[in-house]
This record gives structure tokens, sequence and C-alpha cells, in this order.
């Protein structure tokens, strides 16, 4: 995850390996292995079966022409903010599996595992 992420959480993710992603190497982040690029990162996972990239942006625009697949909730809903998932080119990815639900707000939104296509 990245630096901004990381502080917006205040704490590691239980259950996994944490590691925050930034330029300085100097940053601390207790309970999380620091790497200073995704490439850094990738190699702290070498062994793991998988990884996931929890964001920010920048991050998911580094990972995406590495990434196998992708897990992403699609809010169907416009919002105001200056953070979204970055555009990505839907014709090289394919919906292995979607799951449309409803909240009891009534916004609409699917969970979506995508496969490079």
């Amino acid at each position: 995850m990245g630096r901004k992420t990381w502080e917006s959480l205040g704490k590691p993710l239980p259950g996994r390996d944490n590691i925050v992603v930034t330029r300085n190497a100097d940053y601390e982040a207790p309970g999380a292995a620091i790497a200073t690029s995704l490439e850094a990162a990738l190699a702290l996972c070498a062994g793991e079966k998988i990884a996931f990239v929890i964001g920010g942006e920048k991050l998911f625009e580094e990972s995406l022409p590495v990434a196998a697949g992708l897990v992403l909730t699609e809010i169907h809903r416009d919002f105001d903010g200056d953070t979204r998932f970055p555009e990505f080119d839907r014709t090289k990815w394919k919906a292995a599996q979607r799951e449309a639900h409803t909240a009891a707000d009534g916004m609409r939104f699917d969970f979506v595992m995508y496969e490079r296509g």
C-alpha cells in the first residue's frame, strides 16, 4: 500500500504482511515493512502465492501492467472526490466473476474479479 493509504488506516491490517511503498527510505510504519518502489515491494513478496495492492491511486497505476488480476468494487454512482481507481484498458481484461449488490440506501455496486483476457 502507498504511504497515504497506510496513514489513512492508522495501523497494520491484521492477518497479513503489510508493506508501505514510499519514496522516503527513512519512513517509519510500525508493524509494516518499507519499500521505496513497487519493485522493492514485490521483491519482499517473493515466494508468496499472491500479493494485493490496496492503494493508493499512483500505486494502482504503477502496478496495472504487472497485475495478473484485479479485484474491484464497482460502485454505480458518481462521487465528488480526488481519489479513484485509474482508467484501464478493459479490452485486455475479462470479468471472471461478478456479484451484484444493493446497499440499504439503494446504492448499487458490484464485486468483480478480472483476469487478463
